[in-house]
Order: C-alpha cells, then structure tokens, then sequence
C-alpha cells in the first residue's frame, strides 16, 4: 500500500480542501492511503467522515513562520518514511517541497490549484506569488494542476506543452448534486425560501471571490425584483465587511450568510441562478457542482474559459456594471431545472473514474 503525504495548510471549508476529501473517498484505500499536514491554526478539523477512512493527521506551524514549518515538515517526511508528498499549496509549495526533497522523498508532486489576479486585497498575495513562481519547477518531481489555465500559471506553458503537467480535475459525485424537486421545497421552506427568486453563491470570503461586487450586483438585483434574496455559503475573514457593506445598503434582511454548511449539495437545489464573479479561478469545483445541480450559471471572465462546462454557465466581464450583471442574473429566472445537471464531457469531472486516474498515477510514478 502506498502512503501519501497531503500537505494542505490551513483546513476551512474551501475548495481544495473538498477536492482532496473527495478523492479520499473515493480512491481504492487497499492500494493508497492518504495522511494529511494541516497549519496548527487551522479554523477547521480533518472531517470525522475522512478521519474514519483511515489517515493520519499531523499539525505544524502555519508557514509565515517558515524555518518552524520547514524543520516540522522535515521530521515527519523523514520519521513517516514517505516515499511521496503531494503539496497542495500552490506558489507556497516551494517551501513544502523543498523540506521534502531534504528529506530525501523521491517523489514530490506541486499541485496547482489557483492563479492570480487583479483587485481589492490581491496585491500583497500577488507579490508573493510572483515572487515564488519562477521556483515552482525546482523542487517537485511531478506536476499536477486543476485545469490547464492553473497549470500555465504556475509552471508555465512551455512545460504545459511539453506535457509535464498532468491535469487532475476538480472532480464530484454526481449522485450527491441530481436536481431533486422535493428536496428543493424542503429547504426553500426552512429557510424562509418560497416564492423567492433565490441567487447563490459558495466560496470563502476572500478577496478573489469578489464579494463586495457581488453585494452592488445583488442591490440592482432588489431594485428590480422585490423577492430576490442572496445566499452567501461560507465562511472568512472578510465576511464582518461583506456583512457590513449589506448592513449599508440596507440589504440585510434578504442576504444570508449561512456560513460554512456540510450540506451545499442541497442548498444547491434551493437556488435559482448561481454566480460567480470571482477575480480569478483555477476550475471552480463549486461550478462544476452547480452544474450537476441542474444550475444556471453567471461567472465572471476572469475565470478561465475551461469553465465553460455546459451550455448553463455564461461568461460576464467585470468591466460591465453591477446593473448589467443583474439583468443578466434576472433573465435565468425562468431557466428549467429540470434534466439540466449532465456535463459534455462528464467523465472528467466524475470522481468515480478520475479517483481511479489518480490512484494509477501514484502507482505508476511510485
């Protein structure tokens, strides 16, 4: 059986973090085994659900102080006796590796999950990434990334092209995300739902997920249609402004913030139109569950264009007004739900048959 070390850093409930999950649920644990290395201030704990498969959990200082970090890491590469280490921590994931390759593993996989971009906050993270970018290829072994655009970014796309890059996709369970009418009443009736036109939402409260737009969009949105209400699923450090910035423009009665939830693929069939109007993306796995939830998307083209992933998602620039925006969110109200969750390529965004594509590939490179 093969060990593999997930470094992970800080663990809330983001989108990394499920993809990973997912792919420990579903991988064939009589040949691999995942461990996880998580920040000792994380604001989340490994889910009971992953603890019970079988793993792991080791807790080290978060990496701003990086020579504690480094020397954690170091021991338990070296105590763990691993012979892989799959960082999940983009531009950072130097520092992770480079601890790794010290410690004499011999296969190092940097994993690409995101890019960058520009807007309210992202200055000093782009600094950083920048910075560490042209190290990304010194250190791992092995490249991974979630779509080609995220691969790009970080490696390049010289090494893109000469195919060292592997593209492991942002892969669900479709089974969990099938439109459900009867569970779509459900909670549109414990949340105060019906008869509302319901606009969602799901991402961290960050920067790149661009929710102080999202509020202005969501104010010309009420303007027009009295019974719009916002669902903001998550949880972050600027959720106290975003929550502020409603307060303002008098929105607060029909935003909610239900904070970081374990039950998103329902609250999925309780919407009407997702957005997304992020600053920058690698693939969004909460689009591609939108998606199989049979949802009409708006998402930003700051987001790579492999995010057009059904004929439901529908591309809108930044540049265009909040106003615009709305009316484009406006005109999905009438979109059916109904035999809409099927991808064109469904294969690549399935967990069942990508969980097995991943557990070949450490098999292989083992």
């Amino acid at each position: 059986m093969i060990r593999v070390a997930h470094v992970m850093g800080k663990i809330a409930k983001g989108g990394v973090e499920s993809v990973v999950f997912n792919y420990y649920k579903f991988i064939d644990k009589a040949k691999v085994r995942f461990d996880f290395i998580i920040h000792d201030d994380s604001p989340r704990e490994i889910p009971d659900e992953i603890l019970a498969l079988g793993c792991k959990v080791y807790k080290v200082p978060p990496c701003v102080r990086l020579p504690a970090y480094m020397k954690a890491l170091e021991e338990i590469f070296v105590r763990g006796g691993y012979k892989i280490v799959h960082s999940h921590m983009n531009a950072l994931s130097v520092f992770a590796l480079n601890a790794a390759k010290r410690a004499k593993v011999p296969v190092r996989i940097a994993h690409s999950h995101t890019s960058a971009g520009k807007g309210r906050g992202e200055l000093g993270r782009n600094m950083l990434k920048y910075a560490l970018r042209p190290f990304s290829r010194i250190y791992p072994t092995h490249l991974f990334a979630c779509s080609e655009h995220a691969g790009k970014w970080l490696f390049g796309g010289k090494a893109f092209k000469q195919g060292r890059v592997t593209v492991i996709h942002n892969a669900v369970d479709p089974a969990r995300f099938v439109y459900d009418e009867e569970i779509r009443s459900r909670v549109r009736n414990d949340l105060g739902l019906n008869g509302k036109f319901v606009v969602g939402h799901v991402g961290r409260f960050t920067s790149a997920k661009n929710h102080f737009f999202l509020i202005d969009v969501f104010y010309e949105i009420r303007k027009k249609d009295k019974d719009g209400v916002l669902l903001l699923v998550g949880d972050g450090e600027l959720r106290r402004k975003i929550e502020e910035k409603a307060d303002k423009l008098n929105l607060r009665e029909d935003v909610l913030f239900l904070g970081g939830r374990d039950d998103v693929n329902e609250l999925y069939r309780a919407m009407d139109v997702f957005v997304l109007p992020s600053l920058y993306e690698g693939l969004p796995v909460v689009l591609v569950e939108a998606v199989f939830a049979a949802l009409p998307a708006v998402v930003s083209d700051r987001v790579t264009g492999e995010a057009k992933i059904s004929d439901k998602v529908e591309f809108m620039s930044l540049r265009e007004s909040a106003e615009a925006w709305a009316e484009k969110i406006l005109a999905k109200r009438a979109v059916s739900r109904v035999g809409a969750g099927e991808l064109p390529e469904k294969a690549k965004f399935d967990i069942k048959s990508e969980a097995r594509k991943l557990e070949n590939l450490y098999e292989r490179i083992f």
